[in-house]
């Protein structure tokens, strides 16, 4: 078994062994639609937003777009698990390239997020009567996928420069935060003050939510959605060669 494999079976085996967490993974963001979604909807009485879609339609791909930064976060997390157990150094000590280390670490993780992302769309479909377009599934595999890797190494970088738990967990905290709420998460940004809309557009999570927006229910202006694919792969491989220097530099 080569050693990117043996990361794999290593990550599967480390979540098979609480099935609770994994099951609160998969279906989590089901809960955040039911509850946010539904609950906005019928406060605001169904509005219909850009494209004409209700408010459960539009806050899909926010939901799809925090389960994705949630699960980057537990993957990256998981660098501080590695080290109270003592096993980080001596993973560094082993015939692998730190490549292949960040890789196994969130390839796993990336099935868990299609298949998190494949529970939420049937059921927001079947609860909620989601327009969701069908056909353009392989685009939201890959921009699921993207996402998630994306967000995984940048948060990796911070979990291996930063050697305190709770400073990691109060930073990640801040910038979920800032980030969740200076983006189209949670609302069009048509209607929003100019510097906010500066704001969220610069924000690599409205980048992402806007991808997931239009291959989960086709709304989207496709020349925007050009430039922020592109800025959102540029951020995906700066992260991950940021991480692999960080990684380098543990010794």
């Amino acid at each position: 078994m080569g050693p990117l494999a043996a990361m794999i079976v290593r990550e599967a085996k480390i979540r098979a062994t609480n099935f609770t967490f994994l099951f609160f993974d998969l279906f989590y963001p089901l809960l955040y639609l039911l509850v946010f979604g539904v609950g906005i909807n019928a406060a605001m009485g169904s509005p219909a937003l850009a494209g004409g879609v209700g408010y459960n339609a539009f806050f899909l791909a926010g939901v799809l777009g925090m389960a994705s930064i949630g699960i980057a976060t537990n993957s990256s997390w998981s660098f501080f698990l590695d080290r109270d157990n003592g096993i980080f150094v001596e993973m560094l000590t082993y015939p692998m390239r730190r490549s292949e280390y960040l890789l196994g670490k969130v390839l796993f993780n990336l099935a868990v997020a299609v298949g998190q992302a494949a529970l939420t769309l049937a059921l927001g479909a079947a609860l909620l009567r989601i327009p969701v377009r069908w056909e353009r599934l392989p685009l939201l595999a890959a921009v699921i996928v993207g996402g998630v890797a994306g967000w995984f190494f940048f948060f990796s970088v911070f979990a291996l420069r930063i050697r305190r738990n709770d400073i990691f967990n109060s930073v990640i905290n801040i910038l979920y935060f800032a980030l969740m709420f200076a983006s189209s998460l949670f609302y069009p940004l048509a209607p929003l003050p100019a510097w906010f809309r500066a704001a969220a557009l610069a924000n690599p999570l409205t980048w992402e939510v806007d991808l997931l927006r239009y291959a989960s229910i086709g709304l989207g202006a496709p020349r925007q959605l050009g430039w922020e694919a592109g800025a959102f792969a540029f951020f995906t491989g700066a992260g991950f060669l940021a991480a692999v220097r960080s990684l380098r530099e543990q010794g």
